[in-house]
């Protein structure tokens, strides 16, 4: 008997000991942060800061920016814009996404000059460039940087992969990549009965200097159910120029400028009073919100709704772009655009 009580009480301390192993703590090690590689998109392999607190951007800010922002890590930026962003608020926008930029330190001069004293004194946790000359200037003081190349409409695709690993949302970049597909789509049905006799033939750019300031319009107005008038297949810079001669011949249906003070001078200039898109009174301000709209952004779906509204009203109403706006930022930037804010976009 005393054998039985022994036993049962050995087993009770047995399982006492198991229950309350259970309970305790796990002696597991903390997760270690640790740095990783990439390729960037000159094919450089750069280390990446296991754990990225700053990022500083230089050159095409607007659009570099947004790269960021699109993953939601706008906080991350800690750069002023140039003053060539800031003369005007044309990128009032960039200081919603990223407050904080507004009282940052300048790491360029209006020239986009790198002002290197600064850039080591901020010590950025990674740089991010489009240009070569900044890229070469950053490399050569050994302060980390990544490099992104956007001449292709596809090269966004690239781009926005490459920030979701170096940011470690590869699940937004892969959710951005499927939003920009099912965009372009949803354009390409609406369009799809248009009859080139249909399609209205669209000047993009800056008429006061007479350039096309990026090849990418040809690839959104096309989107659109548009003809650009300066898409002559033989265009093999980013950007086109042309002559007020070319633009009378042409006598676009629709003009799309990039400054908004540019609608009442080509309005009062009496060369172009007979032009198609003038009589119409079709002269429409491109909207820049973390970059301008018509050149390389990751806005461009955004681009391509804008310019169907603007072209067929009666297949993509106000209230749909308007819809597509908020959706976009408060799904990818994580803000929530005012009804106020909307209007002024989409007008």
């Amino acid at each position: 008997m005393k054998m039985k009580r022994l036993l049962a009480l050995t087993m009770a301390i047995i399982m006492l000991m198991v229950a309350f192993s259970g309970c305790a703590p796990a002696n597991s090690q903390p997760d270690v942060i640790t740095d990783f590689t990439v390729t960037d998109m000159a094919g450089r392999q750069v280390t990446i800061p296991g754990e990225i607190k700053s990022i500083a951007t230089f050159g095409s800010v607007g659009v570099l920016n947004a790269f960021v922002e699109l993953m939601g890590s706008g906080d991350l930026l800690c750069n002023q814009m140039p003053a060539r962003f800031t003369k005007s608020d044309k990128w009032k926008m960039q200081y919603e996404f990223a407050p904080q930029i507004k009282d940052a330190p300048l790491l360029a001069n209006s020239n986009d000059e790198l002002l290197l004293e600064e850039v080591l004194k901020l010590q950025p946790d990674l740089c991010i460039t489009m240009t070569k000359e900044t890229a070469e200037q950053l490399g050569e003081n050994g302060i980390p940087y990544i490099y992104l190349e956007w001449k292709q409409t596809e090269d966004v695709k690239a781009a926005v992969n490459l920030m979701g690993e170096i940011l470690k949302k590869e699940d937004i970049a892969e959710d951005y990549l499927a939003y920009f597909d099912s965009m372009v789509q949803e354009a390409s049905d609406l369009t799809a009965k248009l009859t080139d006799e249909d399609k209205k033939t669209v000047l993009y750019g800056n008429v006061t200097n007479l350039t096309q300031p990026h090849v990418i319009a040809e690839w959104w107005i096309d989107v659109a159910g548009g003809i650009s008038v300066t898409n002559d297949g033989k265009t093999t810079g980013q950007s086109r120029e042309y002559t007020q001669e070319e633009l009378l011949l042409w006598d676009p249906d629709i003009i799309i400028v990039t400054e908004r003070d540019m609608i009442d001078k080509i309005k009062e200039d009496k060369l172009y009073t007979d032009v198609t898109a003038v009589k119409a009174g079709s002269i429409y301000y491109i909207p820049t919100v973390a970059h301008t709209w018509g050149n390389r952004t990751v806005e461009q779906p955004l681009t391509v709704f804008w310019t169907l509204n603007k072209l067929y009203p009666e297949l993509v109403s106000d209230n749909m772009l308007a819809e597509k706006v908020s959706y976009f930022y408060s799904h990818f930037f994580k803000y929530d655009l005012t009804p106020q804010q909307i209007s002024e976009i989409i007008e």
